[in-house]
C-alpha cells in the first residue's frame, strides 16, 4: 500500500496562487495512476487531474483546465499541482490519491489539505 500525504494548503485571495504537495512513500510509483481530488462543504469529491506515473499523461477536469497544472519528481516520489489564477469556487479540500494502473478504484488516500480562496 502507498502511503500519501499532502502539503501546502492555505488561504490566499481570488486570482493568487498555490502549490500543494504530495508525498508518496511505502512503494514506488511506477506502476500507479496518482491524482488529485477535492472536496468543498455539501458537495460530492471531484476529480480534479491525474498522471499516469511511469510514463507522464496527465489529464484535467475541465474546470481547472489551463490553470492547474500536476507535475511529478519521480526521484523524490513526490507529485505537486501548481494552482493559478484561484476562484473562491476552488475552496475544499484537497486529497492525493493513487491507485495501480489497472485497479478502476483509488485505494490509498492521503488525509487532506485546505485550500481556502477569499473573494
Amino acid at each position: 500500500q502507498v502511503q500519501l500525504v499532502e502539503s501546502g494548503g492555505g488561504l490566499v485571495q481570488a486570482g493568487g496562487s498555490l502549490r500543494l504537495s504530495c508525498a508518496a512513500s511505502g512503494r514506488t510509483l511506477s506502476s500507479y495512476v496518482v491524482g488529485w481530488f477535492r472536496q468543498a462543504p455539501g458537495k460530492e469529491r471531484e476529480l480534479v487531474g491525474t498522471i499516469r506515473w511511469s510514463r507522464g499523461i496527465i489529464s484535467y477536469a475541465d474546470s481547472v483546465k489551463g490553470r492547474f497544472t500536476i507535475s511529478r519528481d519521480s526521484a523524490k516520489n513526490m507529485m505537486y499541482l501548481q494552482m493559478n489564477s484561484l476562484k473562491p469556487e476552488d475552496t475544499a479540500v484537497y486529497y492525493c490519491a493513487a491507485r495501480g494502473g489497472y485497479d478502476s478504484n483509488f485505494g490509498s488516500w492521503g488525509q487532506g489539505t485546505q485550500v481556502t480562496v477569499s473573494s
